[in-house]
Order: structure tokens, then C-alpha cells, then sequence
């Protein structure tokens, strides 16, 4: 039995952070960072069942062309996606009465959608991105124990000598979307490579205002880098926690991003709420 401070249920019998109560999910999820942009999809849905908002964690559930999906705010960052994923999961496979995991577990098919910084020549602004391979330089993954089960270790080997790591920093862990989600999302209108989440918006992703970077070289390092046939397309903070987490818990999941920021012309499209859509329509078609 899962003891009371480890899986906390509010009173009304929602779970801790979502406010959700079992029965209230729907097995497709689409997962954007902005809580605004949950409305954003939910405009699209031909109705909608109900609406929960808890701090940065807004969901709205409801139907698309006859397809129940969930649309759920995480907020920024892999500390946000490590609370939504396990609580998402023990929505649909936890008993709330008896506190334990259920015997038939439910497989959930998740998708986030949101936006990034392209790393390529072939990543403009406007570009759709589909994150085959996830590394997360966050280091969330490596707190649980079957992280080696889930993950790519020859190429986390490879990147960390292409890098030349250096030791204070948290170890980056390789993850891959789930491959028949991937292609179906994907298709042939969106660009695959490797997507690195990081844990910060400036110094981890190369940005520089005030504080001196720690690796003046490293977005040069991480544009060079190539595995398999695969590049480094884009930066981002959330899809290797979210194809992580996913992994290990048994749920399929990918994440597709639309370029707001070109790193390496110095361009971004701070109007790009209003071009999304695009992306946001393929997904709802494709999920």
C-alpha cells in the first residue's frame, strides 16, 4: 500500500497538484508548457466534459472528432514534467481506495507540443520539429532506478566525450520517443533530430546577458554534433523528462516543437502565438 505522504489525495479526492480525480483523464494527452495555450487546443474541440486549474497546471478534457483527449499545462522545465507524468499515471493506474498499482494497467499516449530554439541551418523560425532522440541535460532521470532500461547509453557515452563533460555538472541521460507515436505525429512535415532539454533558459542553452558562460563553446560543440545520421536540431526544457518518464512508466510519448528562435541567425518571432495553430491542428489530426 502507497503510504499517504507518498501519493497525496486532496480532500475532494483529486490528486495533489493536478486537482484531478480518477475517471477525469483522457488516454490521449496533449501537454503544452503555457497554461494559456490550453484553451488555445481546447478551441478546437467539438466539446468539452470539464476544466481544472491548480497553479501552473491547467487541463481541459473533452472531444475531437470523436477522439477523448486531455490537454494538460505543465509550466517550464523537467522538475514540472516529473510531478504531471507521475500523477497522470496514477490517475489511470493507481486505486485511489486501496492505495495500490492496479493489476491491468492503462497505457497512455502522450504528446507535447510546444516551442524551441532551432539549432540548424534546415530549423528556421516557423520550422516543425519532432524530437526522435531526447538528451536531458536536467539529470531527472538518473534519481530512479531503471533509467539504464529506458535509455541510449552508447550515445550518451558518445556525447559526453564530443562535449568534454565537465564533472560539476549533472550527467545528461539519451532517451528516444516512442517510435510508432513518432511516425504517426510526425509524418513527413516535420524535421526529426535530436532535441536537448535543458534545465534553464540562458546559461544552459548558450545564452549569454550578463554572467560569463562556463562553456563559451558549447552551442558550437552541440551544432557539430552528429549520431547515427542525426543532428541537434533544437533546444527546449521539457521532452527528454516527458519521453523519459513515459518509458519507464509504460506510456508512449513524443514531443513536437515549432521554432520561435533561429540560435544560430539571431532571429525570433516573439508573434508566434498566432502561427501555432498550424501545429496544433496536425497534432489534434494525428494524436
Amino acid at each position: 500500500m502507497i503510504a499517504a505522504s507518498e501519493l497525496i489525495i486532496n480532500e475532494d479526492g483529486s490528486i495533489f497538484h493536478l486537482h484531478l480525480k480518477p475517471g477525469q483523464l483522457a488516454q490521449k494527452i496533449i501537454l503544452v508548457g503555457d497554461p494559456g495555450r490550453v484553451n488555445t487546443v481546447a478551441s478546437h474541440f467539438d466539446s468539452r466534459e470539464l476544466e481544472v486549474e491548480s497553479r501552473e497546471f491547467h487541463t481541459i478534457t473533452g472531444t475531437y472528432r470523436d477522439k477523448r483527449i486531455s490537454v494538460v499545462s505543465t509550466g517550464i522545465g523537467c522538475d514540472n514534467i516529473d510531478i504531471v507524468l507521475t500523477e497522470l499515471d496514477a490517475l489511470v493506474n493507481i486505486d485511489f481506495e486501496t492505495r495500490e498499482a492496479k493489476a491491468e494497467l492503462t497505457r497512455l499516449e502522450i504528446v507535447r507540443l510546444g516551442t524551441c530554439g532551432g539549432l540548424q541551418e534546415n530549423t528556421p523560425v516557423g520550422t516543425f520539429i519532432a524530437s526522435q532522440k531526447s538528451i536531458g541535460f536536467d539529470g531527472l532521470l538518473n534519481f530512479y532506478a531503471d533509467r539504464d532500461k529506458v535509455c541510449d547509453l552508447d550515445m550518451e557515452s558518445d556525447f559526453l566525450a564530443h562535449m568534454r563533460w565537465r564533472q560539476p555538472l549533472c550527467l545528461p541521460y539519451v532517451i528516444d520517443a516512442d517510435s510508432e507515436l513518432l511516425e504517426r505525429i510526425a509524418q513527413d512535415d516535420m524535421v526529426r533530430g535530436i532535441t536537448i532539454a535543458c534545465n534553464g533558459f540562458y546559461g544552459p542553452q548558450g545564452r549569454r546577458l550578463r554572467l560569463p558562460l562556463a562553456d563559451p563553446e558549447q552551442n558550437r560543440k552541440v551544432e557539430e554534433y552528429e549520431y547515427q545520421g542525426l543532428r541537434i536540431t533544437n533546444y527546449e526544457m521539457e521532452s527528454s523528462a516527458v519521453a523519459g518518464m513515459s518509458a519507464m512508466l509504460g506510456h508512449r510519448a513524443m514531443t513536437c516543437c515549432m521554432v520561435v528562435a533561429g540560435r544560430r541567425t539571431g532571429e525570433a518571432d516573439t508573434g508566434y502565438k498566432n502561427t501555432i495553430d498550424t501545429l496544433i491542428e496536425k497534432v489534434l489530426e494525428r494524436i
